[in-house]
């Protein structure tokens, strides 16, 4: 019998790929590639990480949205398989959140979350 391998799924709405690009024009980015990570830390256990790259490394995953290309290492993906990016703006402010289906707490800032 042979085996399948999961499907990896991370989405970028619409929203979070305009603010992308505009911070990557606003930056001189040219072709943007946004690196999302998950580290160990925060009061939950573990945190969220992103940052502009120049390239993709061996074993990531490239997700692609409206001329935005996401990556994610091997050891991120596991955590954050099927979240999803977005771009809100409320009346603090605008920010990146990502909704994680796989977390199952977080810590009362927002900041952190646990699997």
């Amino acid at each position: 019998m042979q085996e399948q391998q999961a499907t990896m799924i991370f989405r970028v709405t619409d929203k979070a790929a305009e603010e992308i690009l505009r911070v990557a024009r606003e930056n001189n980015i040219e072709n943007p590639i946004l690196r999302v990570r998950v580290v160990p830390g925060g009061c939950s256990g573990f945190q969220y990480a992103m940052g502009f790259e120049e390239g993709t490394e061996e074993g990531d995953y490239v997700f692609e949205h409206k001329g935005v290309k996401v990556v994610i290492d091997q050891f991120s993906m596991p955590y954050i398989n099927g979240a999803e990016l977005d771009y809100i703006v409320d009346f603090m402010g605008g920010g990146f959140t990502i909704r994680n289906p796989n977390a199952s707490g977080g810590c009362g800032c927002g900041s952190s979350f646990s699997c």
